[in-house]
């Protein structure tokens, strides 16, 4: 199986990632009108609460489905078997998730009907399949079935949800869309399997390697999950997790651009791995570092800068807190964005499991008292505080244990000039706000803030803009030349 192109896998992972992410984005202004601050915040409460038990249904399948895949890439009948093996392990775990959460949820309660909706959640996860592409560096029809079913999804939401009462009709649009879309990616499944015959099924044996990549993954998703589980249960006002859920969808659709690099790089750094090139990985590292901050920087500054005129224009009237919220929890793009490079990139797919999952469950003991603290004092701002920092701390974790094998200072050090740069544009658009305001103002910002950045590093002859530039110049002369 020939070895995918890199840049083309980050195009088609990065609009797959966005995909699901800025439909929801672009909903999210006109459902912030509809809904209301306390119906967005069930929605993420009610949500929230559903993932926990998709979490451990799903066990640590995705990550550890995805590297094995990688590693088998050349052997189809292994691959194969493998893959029918994790399947029906999943079928099985998030089948017990399913009756308990039958009995915690569904039966009665306050939000109950809710709760009976978001099963289709737990059906959709339990047909993903989408490790599987990644695993082989197939991205292109995750994406396909993505555009489809999400663009469905956005239009039946304009189309039946009017009023802060259609919440139940959101929720069922989301699910439902998760389900089709899972499904669909098992009719590409024939091309990659006929005519192979496997036998020997074992799935017992999986679970050893299965349940110690569930720990990371278990510990990840709680760390992502739990500011706004105890904004719901420390908070009896809903609208404050509603706030913080809005400003976590702008920060979430950023953070992909940034991300989105660190899923194409596990199942080629796994491959690299399993055939010992070590140089090659540090290569890889490198690029990756100088690509996170590339786009980390000007991300962070450029929405401090706008996030004044952004959120009225976007979310409407009674977010305005929401403006602080973004303002304070911007550095997790940047953190966030090294971790995925120490951790997803490096840790997980060379072996070193064990020390991603102590620097996340850090990140998790850290959160939790930073919150139980903050959010009886400031509420989402507290917890947004708590976020900052907690990663921080897994940064500093993750830096201490690759320190031997990655030079970790150099790869501070390729920070300054897009650092100097983004303080440079940051400059700039602030000096806009003294001549304009509203819409126009966001607007004027960010074309100031592209030319600004992107003319600094220019001007530094920053290697890794120069080679960018040199490959749309390649696409473009190509194009003019057919």
């Amino acid at each position: 199986m020939g070895k995918k192109s890199i840049a083309k896998n980050y195009l088609y992972n990065l609009t797959y990632q966005i995909l699901t992410l800025i439909l929801p984005l672009i909903t999210a202004s006109y459902l912030a009108r509809v809904l209301g601050a306390e119906g967005n915040g069930i929605y993420i409460y009610t949500y929230t609460i559903v993932n926990y038990f998709v979490l451990f249904g799903s066990l640590g399948i995705s990550i550890y489905g995805q590297r094995e895949i990688a590693y088998a890439q050349d052997n189809k009948s292994k691959m194969k078997k493998t893959f029918i093996e994790l399947v029906s392990f999943r079928f099985i775990t998030i089948g017990i998730a399913t009756i308990i959460y039958y009995f915690a949820f569904m039966r009665q309660g306050q939000y109950s009907q809710y709760y009976r909706i978001l099963l289709f959640e737990l059906i959709a996860a339990a047909f993903d399949i989408s490790w599987f592409f990644q695993g082989i560096e197939d991205f292109k029809k995750t994406v396909l079935r993505n555009i489809v079913v999400r663009l469905a999804s956005v239009s039946l939401i304009f189309i039946l949800v009017k009023e802060q009462s259609d919440l139940d009709k959101y929720l069922a649009i989301y699910a439902l869309a998760n389900l089709i879309g899972n499904i669909s990616l098992w009719l590409y499944l024939p091309k990659y399997f006929k005519g192979i015959k496997i036998k020997n099924i074992d799935i017992i044996k999986q679970i050893p390697a299965i349940t110690l990549l569930f720990v990371p993954q278990i510990a990840n998703k709680v760390y992502n999950m739990l500011d706004t589980t105890m904004l719901g249960k420390m908070i009896a006002d809903k609208s404050e997790a509603g706030y913080y859920e809005q400003s976590q969808k702008i920060i979430r659709v950023l953070l992909t651009l940034v991300t989105s690099l660190g899923t194409v790089m596990v199942p080629r750094m796994a491959n690299m791995f399993a055939n010992g090139e070590t140089k090659k990985i540090n290569e890889y590292m490198k690029k990756s570092f100088n690509f996170t901050y590339l786009l980390s920087f000007p991300i962070m500054f450029g929405l401090i800068s706008i996030s004044k005129n952004f959120v009225p224009w976007f979310f409407g009237p009674g977010y305005t807190k929401v403006i602080i919220l973004m303002d304070i929890i911007t550095p997790i793009i940047l953190f966030m964005g090294i971790a995925n490079i120490m951790g997803t990139q490096y840790l997980l797919p060379t072996k070193r499991q064990k020390e991603y999952t102590i620097s996340v469950l850090v990140g998790v003991i850290v959160n939790f008292i930073l919150n139980y603290i903050m959010i009886s004092l400031w509420k989402s701002i507290g917890a947004c505080i708590a976020t900052v920092i907690s990663q921080l701390a897994v940064d500093i974790m993750q830096f201490y244990y690759i320190r031997k094998e990655i030079n970790i200072k150099n790869m501070i050090k390729l920070s300054y000039k897009y650092l100097f740069s983004g303080i440079i544009m940051f400059i700039c658009c602030m000096l806009v706000q003294f001549v304009l305001s509203g819409f126009i103002c966001m607007v004027v910002q960010i074309c100031v803030g592209v030319i600004v950045y992107f003319g600094m590093l220019i001007y530094f002859k920053d290697e890794f803009v120069f080679l960018l530039i040199k490959k749309i110049r390649e696409k473009v002369m190509l194009v003019l030349n057919r």
